[in-house]
């Protein structure tokens, strides 16, 4: 009797996967899509975002509310004490923020043209820090030596030196004119170059760090195999790398140099009346107004602190969306 023969089974080749093959992510990618779930974050980027479009569009807002920023209208004052008629320093429909005591100019107009001044001085100041920060700790990270060994005792020397009272000098002995400048241009001028000069040094700490944690990777090594000089490899390589923290930074940058701006109008070297100003609102409210109407004051210290926090909790959300060991 025959007796069968015995196939053995064959496998099964594997079925083609079906779907898209999965993609890599950015890392540009892999950060929006940890800081769109965070709430706070989008919060504080849609406040700043729209600080940023009230500064810009400030005369389009007064002109729509028919207010101005530095025209007085005695009429809206109590004639007795030249204090704003009515309650909660004369807010009304037609006043949204009451007016200004002694000269009664609105309080909103001056809020919205006060945040053109900071938002323009801060971030001025700030791109000039990120400029001078990012290319001298890019020198003194890759190419060492005694010049890298310079730039970091220079940056020592900037992060000890008194910038408050070097602001206060140099701004109270600005002459009418200079440098092709005249007015609130030539002192806001002033202004962004000092707060901008005097603070590169902490981003350029920074980038010097990261430079030198940078620059022992194979990527470095494979492009100084290639032929690759100095030039090429710090902006070629090492910039882009470096694009994500120096953005980080810039962000909390920014709250710090409003307030370093709010701080030196506040103590009367900052822009001068009747250009509006958050810290010279400030200043002259607690002359002795705040007492008597408190709204004053409130206002511009709330819209300090707003725009202030909106930045810190955007600057942090940024921080730790760009880690790489998140989450």
């Amino acid at each position: 009797m025959a007796v069968p023969l015995q196939v053995e089974p064959t496998e099964r080749a594997p079925e083609p996967m079906t779907g898209r093959p999965t993609a890599g992510r950015s890392l540009w990618r892999i950060a929006w899509s940890r800081l769109r779930k965070d709430k706070v974050a989008l919060a504080s980027l849609g406040f700043v975002v729209l600080v940023a479009l009230v500064a810009v569009f400030a005369p389009v807002i007064c002109a729509i509310l028919g207010v101005t920023p530095n025209d007085p209208n005695y009429g809206l004052l109590n004639p007795t004490t030249a204090m704003p008629a009515g309650g909660f320093g004369g807010i009304s429909i037609h006043h949204l923020f009451g007016v200004e005591p002694t000269n009664g100019r609105d309080v909103l107009a001056r809020v919205v043209y006060g945040a053109r001044v900071s938002l323009l001085v801060a971030s001025l100041a700030t791109l000039l820090s990120v400029v001078l920060g990012t290319a001298l700790g890019l020198v003194a990270g890759y190419v060492g030596g005694w010049l890298g060994g310079l730039i970091a005792r220079l940056m020592d020397l900037m992060l000890a030196f008194p910038v408050l009272l070097f602001a206060i000098a140099i701004v109270a002995v600005i002459p009418d004119s200079a440098f092709g400048l005249s007015g609130e241009t030539l002192r806001l001028g002033i202004l962004v170059f000092i707060i901008g000069f005097f603070s590169w040094s902490y981003i350029g700490r920074i980038v010097r760090g990261q430079v030198l944690s940078l620059k022992e990777k194979d990527f470095i090594a494979a492009a100084r195999g290639t032929g690759a000089g100095p030039i090429r490899i710090m902006s070629h390589e090492l910039l882009p790398n470096l694009v994500a923290p120096i953005l980080v930074y810039a962000t909390l940058m920014i709250p710090t140099n409003i307030l370093f701006e709010a701080a030196l109008s506040y103590l009367g070297v900052g822009v001068r009346p009747p250009t509006a100003s958050w810290g010279d609102m400030l200043s002259t409210a607690s002359s002795g107004f705040y007492a008597v109407d408190p709204m004053y004051m409130v206002i511009p210290g709330a819209a300090i602190l707003l725009t202030v926090l909106a930045f810190n909790l955007l600057g942090d959300a940024l921080r730790d969306a760009f880690d790489p060991r998140g989450g």
